[in-house]
C-alpha cells in the first residue's frame, strides 16, 4: 500500500509540475492545453505503448519451437504468480538485456535480445524473467510508460517555450514586468530536470520490488544476482542503442558505456548494479564471482 502511495503522489507532482510550466507560457488558456495534451498521450501510452516498444527495437515474435526453454521457464513462473502467459519476443541484438511491457497482464510481452539467450544458463535465466515477470504482475509497466509520457511532455512543452522566449513570443509587457518572463525561466530550467528525476524515483524503486519479486517466486536470489552481474559486465562491452524514452523498461540500464561518473548516475533509470546484487544476495556485489 504504502509503494502505491508513493507512486500515485510521484505521477500527481509529473502533472501538477506539466500543468505548471503550461501555466507559465501560457496562463490559464496554457494549463488547459498542457492537460489536454496529458490525456492524449495517457490515452496513448495506455493503449500502445507495448506496440511502440516493440516496433521500436525491431522485435519479433518467438514461437515455442524457436525458444522452447523460454517458454518452459516463462509457463511455470506465470503458473507460480497466477498470470496469463505473456507474448515473447526476440530482439536481434547481441547485448544481453530483457524487458517486459503491456498495460496488464492479460496484455503483456515480455522481450529478451539474442545476446542474452546465449549468455546466460538456465537458473540466471529463470531469475531474469520472474524480474520480468514480476514487474508485469506489480502493473509497473503502465505506470512507468505514463510517467514517461508526462515527463516527455514537460521537456516538450519546456522546449517549445524556450523557442518562443527565442522569437519573443512569449507573454507581454506586463507579464514580464510582473515577473512572468523570470517564472518561465526558471521553468525552462527547473522542470525538465524535476520531471526526469520523479519518473526515476519511479522507475527505481520498481527495480528493486521486481528484483525482490524475481528473487521471492524462484527461491534463488543468487541465480538472479549472478544474472545481473553478467549482463552488465558484457553489455558494457557490447551496449544496447536505445531510445531513452523506453531506457527504463530493461532489466539493465542501457548506454552502460556512456554512462559514467556521479552526475550520470544521478539520472540513471536503474539503480546502480552493485546495490541491487547486495540487496538480493545481502553480501557486497564483488563477493559475487
Amino acid at each position: 500500500m504504502g509503494n502505491a502511495f508513493k507512486t500515485a503522489l510521484l505521477l500527481t507532482a509529473l502533472t501538477l509540475l506539466l500543468l505548471a510550466i503550461g501555466r507559465a507560457f501560457g496562463g490559464q488558456n496554457g494549463m488547459f492545453i498542457a492537460l489536454a495534451l496529458a490525456v492524449v498521450m495517457n490515452f496513448v501510452s495506455y493503449f500502445y505503448s507495448d506496440k511502440i516498444a516493440l516496433a521500436m527495437y525491431r522485435a519479433q515474435p518467438a514461437t515455442r519451437e524457436q525458444l522452447p526453454r523460454v517458454y518452459a521457464i516463462v509457463e511455470r513462473l506465470a503458473q507460480k504468480m497466477s498470470i496469463p502467459l505473456p507474448k515473447i519476443y526476440v530482439l536481434p541484438t547481441d547485448s544481453p538485456n530483457a524487458f517486459a511491457t503491456g498495460r496488464n497482464p492479460q496484455h503483456a510481452s515480455v522481450a529478451v535480445t539474442n545476446g542474452i539467450l546465449q549468455l546466460l544458463n538456465d537458473e540466471e535465466m529463470e531469475g531474469v524473467l520472474a524480474h520480468e515477470l514480476g514487474h508485469v504482475n506489480n502493473r509497473d509497466i503502465l505506470i512507468s510508460s505514463v510517467a514517461a509520457t508526462i515527463a516527455g511532455a514537460i521537456t516538450m512543452l519546456a522546449s517549445m517555450g524556450r523557442w518562443a522566449m527565442i522569437f519573443g513570443g512569449y507573454g507581454n509587457d506586463r507579464d514580464r514586468r510582473d515577473g512572468g518572463g523570470i517564472t518561465a525561466l526558471l521553468m525552462l530550467i527547473i522542470a525538465p530536470i524535476a520531471a526526469t528525476l520523479i519518473q526515476l524515483a519511479v522507475s527505481r524503486s520498481r527495480e528493486y520490488q521486481a528484483d525482490a519479486t524475481g528473487a521471492h517466486v524462484t527461491g534463488n536470489p543468487y541465480a538472479l544476482a549472478s544474472a545481473l552481474q553478467k549482463i552488465d559486465a558484457y553489455a558494457r562491452r557490447v551496449p544496447l542503442q536505445a531510445n531513452p524514452s523506453t531506457a527504463h523498461l530493461f532489466i539493465i540500464q542501457p548506454f552502460l558505456g556512456m554512462n559514467a561518473g556521479m552526475f550520470a548516475n544521478l539520472f540513471s533509470t536503474h539503480p546502480p548494479i552493485a546495490k541491487r546484487i547486495e540487496r538480493l544476495t545481502g553480501r557486497p556485489a564483488d563477493y559475487m564471482q
